[in-house]
């Protein structure tokens, strides 16, 4: 078969990677794709927003399965275009249609989904910005900390917890009175603050049944000890520790199922992943976010614990053939550890030379992020650069194997987490 995935990150590198490994596989694209992925593909000046363009390439590479990685496209209804088009339609298309991609797209709808099927989550308002006001007389309200969200989407950084009750009124400012994220916060959802370890399950469905895949957790902020601004990922660790069979039961009770019922009783289809973003408090696992694709870089430690043909998975979903079941999985831990560009997440330098990439190092892989080729050097081309998967029989081993190769790899300025696998946040300390 002919695969033409969408992306050029971390997640579609280990996309890729996993996808050549199946025997159903002819020929695969990645558009646009990066300088890492041609070792594994072709990758092809493709804009997803030129839907003309797109339909001409998939009809004459004749294309049998498009993956999308990354949500904006999603959002803005690439699944749909595929689905009414009467020369595309045939092609499985691994991804959700724009409504049900709101899931993620609006977290007041995600929101108002939860509480109308009974989902485990925080409290919260929406408000938008002719609200403003009324907002902050709901954050004097509140105890802190405070939970400020913007609506839509913004690259992983619209989220904002803020201790100072202060600092929160100036951020509502920022958000809903100066549109510091565009139009994603034109509306603000205002958060109950949940205390807990977090930890992300990822499943593949064809809107009734779905593969559970291995769960994972990520490391959000940029600096060590979970300090610092929120970025879009600095690492992951599967498996997690503390979720235990017993709390994945309570997540598919309480959590995939009512979702996947709740779709099914409002007649929004869906094919493709579903990621629960999810907090283990005192009182058992509640959402934090609805993401409708796989998480980056959790998809990097996931996927190297696959043991089983990704691509024959997603045309099962495609076709409706899953059967409700936990995928099967490598017994190693897995470890990813992201290097970025100086600065990250504020402004950083792109063209940065990278060396060490050849290297060769025992138990790991290696996902370009932000990459570029210039002149033929491998140079920076984003904030995350490079994601390196080590693999072990336990963490320490994984995180040795993943931290020997980061350290082969140079470019001026390189940033990484050493923290990578410690899980903070458990043992619970108080019942909040």
């Amino acid at each position: 078969m002919n695969v033409l995935i969408f992306g050029s990150g971390g997640r579609e590198s280990a996309f890729a990677w996993s996808i050549a490994q199946s025997g159903l596989l002819s020929t695969l694209y990645i558009a646009p794709g990066n300088p890492g992925l041609n070792e594994v593909g072709t990758c092809v000046d493709l804009d997803w927003r030129d839907r003309d363009m797109v339909a001409d390439f998939c009809i004459r590479h004749d294309i049998h399965v498009v993956i999308v990685g990354p949500e904006e496209p999603l959002v803005h209804g690439l699944a749909d275009y595929f689905a009414f088009h009467p020369q595309l339609e045939r092609i499985h298309f691994i991804g959700p249609r724009e409504e049900a991609a709101q899931l993620e797209g609006s977290k007041d709808f995600a929101k108002a989904f939860m509480k109308r099927h009974g989902i485990p989550t925080a409290a919260y308002r929406t408000f938008t910005k002719n609200e403003l006001e009324a907002a902050k007389m709901y954050v004097l309200s509140q105890d802190g900390p405070y939970v400020l969200k913007a609506d839509g989407l913004a690259g992983g950084k619209g989220v904002v917890i803020l201790d100072n009750v202060v600092d929160a009124l100036k951020e509502l400012d920022s958000m809903l009175g100066e549109a510091k994220f565009g139009s994603a916060s034109s509306r603000v959802v205002i958060e109950e603050h949940l205390t807990g370890p977090e930890f992300s399950v990822f499943v593949l469905t064809d809107g009734e049944n779905y593969i559970l895949l291995p769960q994972a957790t990520d490391y959000k902020r940029v600096g060590e000890g979970q300090t610092g601004p929120n970025t879009g990922g600095m690492g992951a660790i599967s498996p997690v520790p503390f979720v235990t069979p017993d709390v994945l039961g309570q997540v598919h009770r309480e959590v995939i199922q009512p979702t996947l019922e709740g779709l099914q009783a409002e007649s929004i289809p869906y094919c493709g992943f579903i990621f629960f973003g999810l907090m283990l408090t005192a009182y058992g696992p509640k959402v934090i976010e609805y993401n409708v694709r796989m998480g980056d870089p959790e998809t990097e430690a996931v996927l190297a614990r696959l043991d089983e043909d990704l691509l024959a998975l997603m045309i099962d979903a495609a076709r409706g053939h899953i059967a409700t079941r936990p995928a099967a999985v490598k017994s190693d831990t897995a470890i990813t550890v992201v290097m970025t560009a100086p600065g990250y997440p504020g402004d950083y330098p792109k063209g940065l030379a990278i060396t060490g990439t050849e290297l060769p190092s025992e138990g790991s892989l290696l996902f370009h992020s932000g990459t570029a080729l210039r002149d033929g050097q491998l140079v920076t081309n984003g904030g995350r650069v490079l994601a390196i998967t080590g693999l072990g029989a336990d963490a320490e081993e994984a995180k040795t194997r993943a931290y020997a190769r980061v350290d082969q790899i140079q470019f001026e300025g390189k940033q990484v987490r050493r923290d990578i696998g410690t899980i903070y946040g458990w043992p619970l300390d108080a019942k909040k």
